[in-house]
């Protein structure tokens, strides 16, 4: 970017979807110092490529950038022994060494544990899904498009793990839950 215009185009587009960015990659990565870093390294791919933006949908263009670029440290720091459709395959750890730390976050940011235990039950994929849509306040676009799957699953996912959640707070004795 050559002149201060941009640059005042640049602030007005993308300072507004920082928390949004912050929050998906704290869910990416599992800590708080890599999703700094991977917000940075966002923000410096889409400072560089702005020029070429149309200025549309500036949250979901930030979200791609982040997803490829943390597609890409992945791919760094991770040896060649499986193709990504297997390790994608694999569940997250949180940096407690336990399978995704979404429950855990969940207890931390104060929900009831009855939640939190409810959302350790759902899939990775379920959860994933919950966190970026219920928790993190993504549309359905803009998860199908940090989770490269068409809108259509990431609906289908997030009612069936609604659904699971619920069945889970009823069975542990809460009253039907509000659908």
């Amino acid at each position: 970017m050559a002149d201060a215009d941009e640059d005042q185009r640049f602030r007005e587009q993308v300072l507004p979807e920082l928390d949004v960015l912050y929050r998906v990659a704290r869910r990416l990565t599992r800590s708080s110092h890599e999703a700094e870093d991977l917000v940075q390294d966002t923000l410096v791919r889409a400072y560089r490529s702005f020029a070429g933006f149309d200025g549309r949908y500036p949250r979901a263009w930030l979200l791609t950038i982040l997803r490829n670029t943390r597609i890409n440290q992945v791919r760094k720091r991770q040896p060649d022994l499986m193709d990504d459709e297997a390790a994608s395959d694999l569940p997250a750890r949180g940096a407690d060494g336990r399978v995704d730390g979404t429950s855990e976050q969940a207890l931390h940011d104060g929900f009831d544990p009855l939640v939190g235990a409810a959302l350790a039950e759902l899939s990775a994929k379920h959860r994933a899904v919950i966190a970026l849509v219920d928790l993190d306040g993504l549309t359905y676009q803009e998860a199908a498009d940090v989770l490269e799957v068409p809108v259509g699953t990431v609906m289908s996912r997030l009612h069936r793990a609604r659904r699971k959640v619920r069945a889970h707070l009823e069975s542990a004795g809460f009253p039907e839950v509000q659908r």
